[in-house]
């Protein structure tokens, strides 16, 4: 049985095709949706994602269809976002009995969290050969966009090459239907990207001020082809989404070597299965004959036959999928289970109990700390799968038996 999109028309613009049956959808997040569809750029309808929820600017779960123009906010400041995941030839009867060594020697080895220091090492103090390789063939492509705006240089940069970050941001050890071990994370283009979002949403919004351009929201502001900031914006964001994807293959490498020099585990073959793929992101694409720029916030690309990854929450199933091209979600899908409510409320509402009780079984933290990434607080991943049934197959479906959190 196919999982048909809703479609909202009852405002100014274009339609809603929405992929929301047996999901809910906040009112705030359906009015972003709303002030997107009444933009003059659009190439089409507004795609929504089952994951779909309020975010800043444009909603997390929504894939946006512009001709001659983009929009910095919808993009995001997590440009290049994404997820990877490795198929080792480890399997479940090959592990220790206690996971926790291990977790200990990840959270070693992969810098995470918001502050340098011996419990969350944010950063690199002393960046590794890799990281500095990988930075050293991509400078010159950075100086090129600092040199026009020198703003972006200050802070961290191959610092944060090969860094976790934080929030949502995690590294998990997972099982899939036949035992097998996958290795997963999701991260993206860390300080560097903040600062090229933040920097190119601000030039917009003086640009829209500038032209005396009436928005529904101001964070909508956007860049038309032609505009003295256009080009400079495409240069700098594809630089920050080719980072977060190096970011994610040199994390992954770091995982491995150190799962690999773990005594309790014995020698084993990575990359039976690899995937990669962006979910905050922007390209060129060829949709419904037209030529367009597609901005994919918090969605993944489903082409028939592109393999992506769609995770749960630290105690929920994720899963790899196949897509299936459908061309009226602009051949896309949701990029998780989506948040329920806000990283406040679930603070409120949760307690550290009910925290350990929903990830029984899973080696994580499990105190105060991560509350507002307790599995309560996300959508029901099922039911999200359900909802995109003629988006995806699934091909794989993993549990978390070790989590690390941002």
């Amino acid at each position: 049985m196919s999982a048909r999109p809703t479609i909202i028309n009852d405002h100014e613009g274009v339609p809603i095709h929405a992929w929301i049956e047996g999901v809910e959808i906040e009112a705030e997040a359906l009015q972003q949706l709303k002030n997107v569809a009444n933009l003059p750029i659009l190439g089409g309808h507004v795609a929504a994602m089952p994951d779909v929820h309020f975010g800043i600017g444009a909603t997390v779960g929504s894939v946006i269809p512009t001709i001659n123009a983009i929009i910095p906010a919808a993009v995001g400041v997590d440009i290049g976002c994404g997820m990877m995941a490795v198929r080792t030839s480890l399997n479940s009867g090959q592990l220790p009995d206690s996971l926790k060594n291990l977790r200990s020697s990840l959270e070693r080895a992969v810098p995470h969290g918001r502050k340098p220091g011996k419990r969350d090492p944010g950063s690199w103090t002393n960046p590794p050969e890799a990281s500095i390789a990988a930075w050293n063939a991509m400078e010159p492509a950075f100086s090129n966009i600092i040199q026009k705006h020198p703003a972006i240089r200050e802070g961290r940069t191959i610092q944060h090459l090969g860094t976790l970050g934080t929030g949502n941001h995690f590294i998990e050890i997972c099982l899939d239907e036949a035992e097998c071990v996958w290795v997963m994370l999701h991260s993206g283009s860390r300080g560097i990207g903040n600062r090229i979002g933040t920097y190119f949403i601000e030039l917009a919004k003086r640009d829209m001020e500038k032209h005396l351009q009436h928005l529904p929201d101001v964070d909508l502001a956007y860049f038309r082809e032609g505009n003295a900031h256009f080009n400079d914006y495409v240069e700098a964001v594809e630089w920050a989404q080719e980072f977060a994807a190096l970011n994610r293959e040199l994390m992954m490498e770091n995982i491995l070597k150190t799962m690999r020099d773990d005594p309790s585990l014995p020698p084993f073959e990575a990359r039976l299965t690899t995937v990669n793929c962006h979910h905050n992101y922007v390209r060129r694409e060829r949709h419904f004959g037209r030529e367009m720029y597609i901005t994919r916030k918090g969605a993944v690309r489903a082409g028939a036959g592109e393999a992506g990854i769609i995770p749960g929450s630290m105690g929920a199933r994720s899963f790899i999928v196949r897509g299936l091209g459908n061309p009226y979600s602009y051949e896309s899908c949701s990029h998780g289970a989506g948040r329920a409510m806000s990283r406040k409320e679930a603070r409120r509402r949760f307690t550290v109990a009910e925290h350990e009780e929903a990830t029984k079984g899973v080696e994580c933290r499990k105190d105060e700390g991560v509350i507002d990434e307790t599995p309560m607080a996300y959508k029901n991943i099922d039911r999200v799968m359900a909802a995109q049934r003629d988006l995806v197959d699934i091909t794989h479906t993993l549990r978390q038996i070790v989590c690390i959190k941002g």
